[in-house]
């Protein structure tokens, strides 16, 4: 055995895990580099002393080190996955291969601590290891490459060593009796990728395949190569094929943490007592709660648990059980959809996944297939089928053909990411979009910088081609499609794309969209369109599009002097006037049914959908809107005052969206469940702006006093909330805040607020209230300062601030909107940040190409570029949602193309039987040629 001694190793940098950092590496690669070709012999031996040398240097605290003990990782790899070559062979090449790879040393590193290593995914198409030409990983920069875009990435840095990874789908061998061989450990399977969904696993296995291929002549050296391999180069392999996925979040801070199998699934014993669990009507079988229950999947007991933040409330019996049983996992009633259901640990005392949930369900009668989230104890589906929206947006129960090639590609829902896939299967069915991506790819692929992950632009070209281009779309073979019809099963699929690597890059800092929770379309599209704004390359701005000036009169009912300002708006919003419906009568008798089914809990009558005329919602858009604390410049006081808006210009493509989310009293997000009969052929020529009109005058340009008041009341403050906060563990100060700006809605809005807030510097900082108690106004003394009367409430403020939002921009928003939440919340999504905010947030987001050069045109004397025309439209898609709130439920977009209407519900794209038009959340339409 060959044990080499070092007294001293010299020292070298390293890392915040113990590992070597960046200048350790370049000096282990300088030593090699001088090493080997000189000092060793150029043997097989020369070559692995200076490997061993190496690895002694890499690996922390090793001073004597045996040869098998240094390599014993990799060895332990290479005795699982068995080795390519026979060993005679190996030893022959061993010379060949060592002298090889030595100018290629110092290119190659080993993942650090917070590196991404993209092996699941090409970073320009959607190729992975499950394509025909599998994916190449550089050993420098750890992105992934298909076979199509790998030579790009070698012609632009010179990187020259790649590690090819390949995963094999083959059919089981099949016993003699016909049936699949009893299943054992597969142990050709080592890369860290998510399976097919499409393939059933009983009939098909994986084996997987990995590399090293140097460029430019494509030399392959199969892996593992542990007697060929210097030790840096194995170290370097095993570290990449071990690597997690880069979209795992490490963040030991975030609150969205990923959800970890319990230990208890597999093994979980359930008692066979006849329990069965009704449909609706739950109650906590100790203390008859009505909310916040779960069913224990032991025994099948349904208890309440105890209160949380969210402002559920309960007793804790269902903690109180477990002490008393030591049954350890329970499911959240009200939570149970066909894709899962929240399931909870005792014993792990965490939120866990459980993979037999529906086995688990089905013992005690649940069908997960059949359920929806429901509120107030009721399921969706308790509805009847035939006017469940569910069932009418998605089309079920109708033999929909699917469709394949260009444009016909679907999305992968990567967890409540429908909101995603809707609004970019609508963008990109605009012309402009696909010419700006996708007709400039070449030029966008070229120019991308060293890490085209993070670039807006190509991740937006990337996801176009893959939507666009029919390569992932693709129909199955006749013959395919016969032997499916004879054996009756499913063969393996790979059509559909997965825009993990876009979505983790477009919602990268925002509290919302980083997050698994379900959102709400409307927002993201706005939010899409504010990052095409920053990031358009040179004078091609496919938001242009929808970009459309809207005209603002205000007018004084005193003085009956008017002024007319300008903004920037990219869609429609049109009120629900549920005072139009056309069914009154059967609204009012369907609600007492209704309220009596409640008292009596019993399921809810069949339900009838409020029907409201188009036209009606039109007329209210264009009603006059009374404007709350109105200070006429003419009277110089406060006066009553009415708001109308018109369309200054009409944008080439008008996105209109119905308000049927409203706030409630809890300041919940509720829906308005309506049929509105949305017209194919829109005229709004109607709603053209005219300016100021004659025998019009306008309001004086004076701006409010600063009034401050002489004897201000000391602040109301909920002290009973602050205490209950602070039994929390909360300072008292902050619990103090936490009240006052939230408006004394409770400690459970109040906790919330905490929640936001924790890592300001002035968290704990005692409350101080401008004009109370000495408190100057902040920014009193800058220019502009509009002065109490037109300060926004604080209240709204933090509402604001709570879903992420700076307090800067929360009070621009509110000032602009005149203290509305709702049109506030409208305005920040709809106007682009401030320069100083746009490079926070592209530090952020970390967004950085093209910012500085494509800055918003907000500072062009000419104003905002709008593209006016005709107010004459055709409707060519809209998007629909399912559900009680933006919180929950799901996506579906339908588009016309061709001529007919086409259903995208995530993966599946058919042909549409019956497009529920009135039903729809945000419509699409374009402009009809003169």
């Amino acid at each position: 055995m060959c044990r080499v001694h070092i007294l001293s190793p010299p020292p070298l940098p390293r890392g915040p895990g113990g590992g070597l950092g960046g200048r350790g590496w370049s000096l282990c690669a300088s030593f090699w580099a001088a090493a080997a070709p000189s000092a060793l012999p150029p043997s097989p031996a020369g070559l692995k002393i200076a490997s061993l040398l190496l690895l002694l240097l890499v690996r922390p605290g090793g001073l004597s080190v045996c040869l098998p003990v240094c390599l014993s990782g990799a060895m332990e790899r290479a005795a699982l996955l068995g080795s390519g070559r026979e060993a005679g062979s190996a030893v022959a090449m061993a010379g060949d291969v060592g002298e090889l790879l030595v100018p290629y040393m110092p290119t190659v590193r080993v993942p650090k601590t917070g590196d991404r290593v993209y092996k699941a995914e090409c970073a320009f198409s959607y190729d992975s290891p499950d394509s025909e030409g599998g994916l190449y990983v550089c050993m420098n920069t750890f992105l992934g490459f298909g076979r199509e875009h790998v030579e790009r990435h070698y012609r632009k840095t010179g990187q020259c060593v790649y590690m090819h990874l390949k995963r094999h789908v083959k059919e089981k061998v099949t016993g003699a009796s016909g049936g699949a061989l009893p299943k054992r450990r597969n142990t050709k399977l080592f890369l860290d990728l998510e399976c097919n969904g499409d393939l059933n696993n009983d009939d098909y296995e994986y084996e997987d395949e990995a590399k090293l291929v140097i460029f430019p002549d494509h030399y392959e050296i199969p892996l593992p190569n542990i007697e060929e391999l210097p030790a840096l180069v194995t170290i370097a392999c095993d570290a990449v094929l071990s690597a997690k996925s880069p979209y795992r979040k490490q963040d030991p801070d975030s609150w969205e943490e990923e959800l970890q199998v319990s230990k208890h699934a597999n093994i979980l014993v359930q008692m066979d007592n006849g329990v069965r669990i009704p449909p609706s009507g739950w109650k906590c079988s100790k203390c008859d709660l009505r909310e916040n229950l779960w069913l224990n999947l032991t025994d099948g007991s349904i208890l309440c648990g105890k209160w949380f933040f969210d402002g559920s409330g309960g007793n804790g019996h269902a903690l109180e059980h477990y002490k008393e049983m030591g049954y350890p996992l329970a499911v959240k009633l009200g939570t149970i959809t066909p894709d899962g259901a929240d399931v909870y640990s005792f014993d792990e005392e965490e939120a866990v996944l459980d993979p037999h949930i529906a086995k688990h369900l089905a013992h005690f009668g649940i069908d997960m297939l059949q359920m929806h989230v429901i509120e107030n104890g009721l399921r969706d589906n308790d509805i009847k089928p035939r006017v469940s929206e569910w069932e009418v947006i998605q089309e079920s129960g109708m033999k929909l053909k699917p469709m394949f090639g260009p444009g016909y590609t679907g999305l992968k829902n990567l967890g409540n990411s429908c909101y995603v896939n809707s609004v970019l299967q609508a963008l990109f069915n605009i012309p402009e979009f696909q010419r700006a991506y996708v007709g400039n790819l070449p030029r966008i692929f070229d120019y991308s910088p060293l890490d085209p992950t993070q670039d807006f632009n190509t991740q937006m070209a990337k996801l176009g081609h893959g939507l666009l281009s029919g390569q992932y779309s693709k129909p199955p073979m006749k013959s395919e499609i016969i032997e499916q019809v004879m054996k009756e099963e499913q063969k393996p699929q790979h059509n559909g794309i997965s825009p993990r690597m876009f979505k983790a890059l477009v919602s990268k800092g925002h509290p919302e969209f980083s997050s698994n929770r379900q959102q709400d379309a409307h927002e993201f599209f706005l939010h899409l369109i504010n990052l095409i704004e920053r990031n358009h390359i040179g004078s091609e701005n496919p938001s242009d599009v929808f970009r459309f000036l809207v005209e603002e009169r205000t007018q004084c009912c005193q003085s009956r002097k008017v002024r007319y300002t300008e903004r920037v708006d990219y869609l429609m919003q049109l009120p629900v006037a549920m005072e139009a419906a056309s069914n009154k009568d059967e609204l009012i008798a369907y609600e007492l049914k209704r309220r009596e089914a409640e008292a009596a809990r019993r399921p809810p009558p069949e339900l009838v959908r409020a029907k409201i005329p188009f036209s009606a919602c039109l007329q209210a858009f264009s009603e006059p809107d009374n404007v709350e604390d109105f200070w006429s410049s003419a009277l110089q006081a406060k006066s009553a005052g009415v708001k109308t808006s018109r369309f200054a210009s009409f944008p080439e493509y008008l996105v209109v969206q119905i308000k049927k989310f409203t706030f409630g009293l809890d300041w919940i997000p509720k829906k308005l469940d309506v049929s509105i009969d949305m017209p194919e052929l829109l005229d709004i020529n109607h709603l053209r702006a005219t300016g100021l009109q004659p025998g019009e005058e306008e309001l004086p340009d004076i701006s409010p006093p600063i009034i401050i008041p002489e004897d201000p009341k000391a602040p109301d403050i909920d002290e009973s909330s602050v205490m209950q906060l602070a039994e929390m563990g909360f300072p008292l100060e902050a619990c103090r805040k936490a009240v006052y700006y939230t408006g004394n809605m409770g400690a459970e809005v109040a906790f919330n607020w905490i929640i936001a807030h924790m890592e300001e510097p002035d968290f704990a900082e005692p409350l101080l209230i401008p004009g109370y108690a000495g408190a100057a106004f902040p920014g009193a003394d800058k220019p502009g300062f509009a002065g109490l009367d037109n300060q926004p409430p604080e209240e709204m403020v933090a509402i604001i601030a709570s879903m992420g939002f700076q307090r800067n921009i929360a009070l621009r928003a509110l000032r602009a909107t005149n203290n509305n939440l709702e049109h506030a919340l409208d305005w920040i999504f709809s106007h682009p940040e401030p320069e100083e905010a746009n490079e926070a947030s592209s530090e952020a987001m970390d967004i950085e190409n093209h910012v500085n050069a494509n800055l918003l045109a907000e500072s062009d004397p000419e104003g905002p570029r709008v593209k006016d025309g005709s107010g004459r439209y055709e409707l060519f898609g809209f998007i629909s949602h399912m559900g009680t709130s933006t919180m929950s439920g799901h996506y579906v977009c339908h588009l016309k193309k061709e001529g007919r209407w086409v259903i995208y519900n995530d993966l599946k794209v058919c042909a549409s039987e019956r497009p529920p038009r009135e039903l729809g959340y945000i419509y699409f339409y374009r402009r009809i040629s003169s």
